[in-house]
């Protein structure tokens, strides 16, 4: 009885360590990696993929927080250059008049042109398109759909979409005053879909089945087709930095341009740089 005792004892014992152990290896896997905080902020068509970026890394790193924002690509540009934040977006070029920022190319993103599914015309040239816009084309039997009146749905001043339509699409002219202007592609991508003789420009990443994307010049918008060039309104997105980024903000950026990150990218619909 007595050595019965004495084998339940160290059974009991030997349980306990092996309990006490794995409850220890959470605790020891949360004091790992990186703490800290990371502010973002600027373009609405990097916003979804710089979510996705967050969502990853702070699982990784439960104790960082990265906080992301949306604004529009010249708010990226000055809360980087002010400081406001610790990493700006854009979804264009840099101006000339705009602050010396350090550019870190995230992915290429296609713009699409996108009518709500009941349109008849499936493609347009890039001059029509360009004509459209700029309210010279005003009814949709002038391209070979229904006698409809043309509603333009475009970008706020500002967006870099916009500007990035109008370095590759529009040429110098301007975009009709007649448009109907919202502030991001989420709102351009409803005001289409619920408007049936709407045309309006919005990201790739956007596109879903409430929307379609017309071919321009024949050529369908595709993350194949901008990959090999054929597409031809495709444009660079950016985070941008006031100067080198170092520690955390380095380790995030680094995150976002590994392989991982970038096929976070793809899984979003937009162009990995790899």
């Amino acid at each position: 009885m007595k050595k019965l005792l004495t084998l339940l004892i160290t059974a009991g014992l030997i349980g306990a360590t092996v309990l006490t152990g794995c409850a220890g290896t959470p605790a020891t896997h949360d004091t790992a990696g990186p703490t800290g905080s990371i502010t973002e902020a600027g373009s609405t068509t990097v916003q979804p993929i710089a979510e996705r970026f967050a969502d990853v890394f702070t699982q990784m790193y439960p104790k960082v927080t990265v906080t992301i924002q949306g604004g529009g690509s010249s708010v990226g540009v000055k809360s980087a250059s002010d400081g406001t934040v610790d990493i700006g977006a854009a979804s264009r070029e840099l101006k000339a008049d705009e602050p010396a920022l350090v550019k870190h190319l995230l992915c290429r993103d296609g713009i699409a042109l996108a009518t709500h599914p009941s349109n008849t015309v499936t493609g347009l040239t890039k001059d029509e398109v360009r004509r459209i816009f700029a309210g010279e084309i005003t009814n949709w039997s002038q391209v070979g759909g229904p006698n409809e009146n043309i509603i333009v749905v475009a970008r706020e001043e500002g967006s870099g979409t916009r500007t990035a339509f109008e370095e590759l699409v529009m040429d110098e002219t301007l975009i009709t005053n007649t448009a109907i202007l919202q502030p991001s592609n989420g709102a351009v991508r409803t005001t289409v879909s619920i408007t049936p003789t709407a045309i309006g420009f919005l990201s790739f990443g956007y596109l879903d089945g409430s929307v379609s994307s017309l071919a321009v010049d024949g050529v369908l918008g595709t993350i194949e087709n901008a990959k090999n060039g054929s597409y031809p309104i495709v444009r660079p997105l950016y985070f941008l930095t006031k100067e080198a980024p170092s520690g955390l903000v380095k380790e995030f950026i680094d995150f976002c341009l590994s392989a991982e990150g970038q096929s976070i990218v793809e899984d979003e619909g937009y162009i990995s740089v790899d």
